[in-house]
């Protein structure tokens, strides 16, 4: 496994300074169900747009949108989560995952074909946060049609919907709970699905402020958030070459899209616990 570099002027996206108070808004019959999933409807294609631009503009192949999915919406959706449809499966990976062999702390709503990691999929957990995922496909899709929009080769191959936007289906998806505790505090460097992805989704899920008060479980201040390598090679101190390491203190509702094989991790906390969704994406061609 890589080991991880950290170069020299390390950018910090600080998802705070972002994070906006917009209320939630309802969604028209032609958008995500008429659920209020997504904080602003009739921004997010603009957003995701506007941060591709950027992204491809420092080479990157990753974008961060905070408060992406309403946290009004997932707080709503979380207590069920925690207090009763959490169930944390152990699974072994051959190789490991970040010189992890053992897994214990994701419950799995959905699995591949060959029932990697697990047979034993959480269908109630699934139906619980469908709503969710089927939105995850649709800002997913459109992600990707942009990221690889000036790409031939690419945008030649896949197949796609009335909207030009590409077919896209869920490989695997698992909620993770992330504790203070030895390999339970985070997921370090490494690439989802071992780069055999199309790409990922994660999302950031709330505090968990229903098994114990907010400033048992709260991580704030402790660690958390996401680190990617990505983008420009720089030079570190020591002369070694990489790419930018690049930094984001996500919270609830911030949705993280990551293209094949882009070396990334969830940061270690030392207190409280943080959740998480993930999904897996195949793009059909």
């Amino acid at each position: 496994m890589t080991m991880s570099i950290a170069f020299q002027g390390a950018v910090v996206e600080d998802a705070a300074k972002q994070r906006r108070a917009d209320s939630v808004v309802k969604i028209n019959n032609n958008e995500l169900n008429e659920k209020n999933i997504v904080s602003n409807p009739t921004e997010i294609n603009k957003q995701i747009t506007k941060g591709v631009v950027r992204a491809k503009l420092n080479k990157r192949r990753h974008l961060v949108i905070p408060a992406a999915i309403s946290p009004t919406y997932l707080d709503h959706l979380m207590p069920s989560i925690v207090t009763d449809l959490f169930q944390p499966q152990t699974v072994t990976y051959n190789g490991g995952i970040a010189n992890i062999k053992k897994w214990s702390i994701s419950c799995y709503l959905e699995v591949m074909e060959s029932g990697i990691p697990c047979t034993n999929p959480h269908e109630g957990l699934k139906s619980h946060c469908l709503e969710l995922l089927e939105t995850c496909n649709k800002l997913f899709s459109s992600w990707y049609r942009q990221q690889h929009a000036c790409n031939d080769r690419t945008t030649s191959s896949y197949k796609i919907d009335a909207e030009g936007n590409p077919i896209v289906s869920r490989l695997m998806t698992f909620i993770t709970r992330y504790t203070p505790a030895p390999d339970e505090n985070a997921l370090l460097k490494h690439v989802d699905g071992a780069g055999k992805v199309d790409g990922s989704v994660v999302v950031a899920l709330p505090i968990d402020r229903w098994t114990a008060s907010e400033e048992e479980n709260s991580f704030e201040g402790y660690g958390g958030g996401l680190t990617f390598w990505d983008g420009r090679i720089q030079r570190s101190i020591d002369g070694t070459r990489g790419p930018e390491e690049i930094d984001y203190d996500t919270r609830s509702g911030d949705i993280a899209f990551i293209d094949r094989a882009v070396w990334h991790q969830a940061n270690p906390i030392t207190k409280g616990t943080r959740w998480a969704l993930v999904i897996f994406y195949k793009v059909e061609r």
